[in-house]
Parts: C-alpha cells; structure tokens; sequence
C-alpha cells in the first residue's frame, strides 16, 4: 500500500455501469485537493456507459460480457485489465454487475462498493422503493468491503437521510446522492491515506469513529 513518504500517490481503479455521479465526486475531490490519490483506470461493463466520458480515453476500458464463452472469461479479461493498473484499491462506483469469487478474491481486502441502502438492510437492487414500501423512517448509502456473497462485506461507513411523508423513490434519489458522494469522498480519503483495513470479519473500527459526520 502507498503511503506518504513513497513519493507515489494511492491509486484507484473504478469499476462503473451507469452515468458516473460517484466517479465525478471522486474526480472533483482529487481536483479540489480534498482526496490525495489518482484515478488509474475506469472500467465498465457497458461500452457506452456516460461514466467513461468522464476520464481520457487511456483510462478507459470496456467490453460487453456477452462477447465472452461465459460470466468468468469476462470476470478474468476484467481482473487482468484492472490488475495491470497496479490499483491499491479498486472501488465499485455503480458497478451493476456481480462480480464472481475469483474477482474477489484476486482482490481481496482492497475492494470497495458503495450500495444505496442502510446494509445489511436491502441488499440487491431496488433499495429506495424498497424502503419506501417496508415504510421505513429513514434511508441511506453504505460503502462495504466486497465479498463473494453480495453486499454482505464488512460495512466500513454509512449516510443517512430521513424519509419525509410524501417521499417516492426519486426524492429519495436526489437527497441521498449528495450524501452518498460525500461518504464516498471520506471513505477513499482514509483508504488513500493508509486509515482503512479489513481485519477478519470487521474493519478498522476506528473508521466509524472518524465517520460519526456522515450518519
């Protein structure tokens, strides 16, 4: 892992699906100086994704999964890419596709997702409907560490928002997605900085404590 005194800055590859707000918030906190790291590579599993327009080109890589014999010659080809980067942490930033054990594993420990729920509560997709149905008091984004079974890694930090009376799952979208950028930003600031460790089944449980702002 890097640290200050290598002369290198921590770097990150993202793994994106959709239009990229949480790749943009990570973009504008290393711009703005508020996240002292780089960004080594965006990958997708949607070559027209909108998320890879917003780095250069050399960073960009894409393939359809369904150009390859099955789900883990895709995984491999998308292991290989991010490995070749030499990340020091690999972040899913609205990464919608499960990622298989092998993945996983190759990158065990340094794996980040950001998931729009209040975890262990709604896993999977649909969150904010689902909350809204389950007709919940308050909502919110978790960053975890990634594990084979899905969003069931160790929560590092969570945000969380009220759910107003009159609420549908698109005001709970615009309200929590500040937020969720917000947690997003502090979470890699302390992984860059060398302050994020998973230790077993739980992380660095000093990293709440540095998070209180964020629940």
């Amino acid at each position: 892992m890097s640290s200050p005194t290598t002369g290198r800055k921590p770097r990150l590859a993202v793994l994106v699906s959709g239009r990229g707000s949480n790749l943009q918030a990570v973009l504008c906190a290393i711009a703005d100086g508020r996240l002292d790291a780089e960004i080594v590579g965006v990958f997708s599993d949607r070559p027209g994704a909108a998320a890879l327009e917003r780095v250069p080109a050399p960073l960009r890589w894409s393939a359809e999964p369904r150009r390859f014999a099955d789900r883990a010659a895709f995984d491999a080809a998308l292991a290989d890419a991010v490995d070749a980067t030499a990340p020091d942490w690999v972040f899913c930033a609205g990464y919608m596709r499960i990622l298989g054990d092998a993945f996983v594993q190759r990158f065990d420990g340094r794996l980040l997702n950001v998931h729009p729920s209040l975890l262990p509560r709604y896993k999977g997709l649909h969150t904010h409907a689902r909350a809204l149905q389950a007709g919940d008091s308050e909502h919110g984004a978790s960053v975890h560490f990634v594990v084979p079974e899905l969003d069931a890694g160790t929560v590092v930090a969570q945000a969380r928002i009220p759910v107003l009376a009159g609420d549908n799952a698109d005001d709970l979208t615009a309200r929590l997605l500040p937020e969720e950028h917000r947690l997003v930003v502090a979470v890699l600031a302390l992984a860059a900085g060398g302050r994020l460790a998973e230790r077993g089944d739980r992380s660095n449980w000093m990293v709440r404590s540095c998070l209180d702002h964020c629940n």
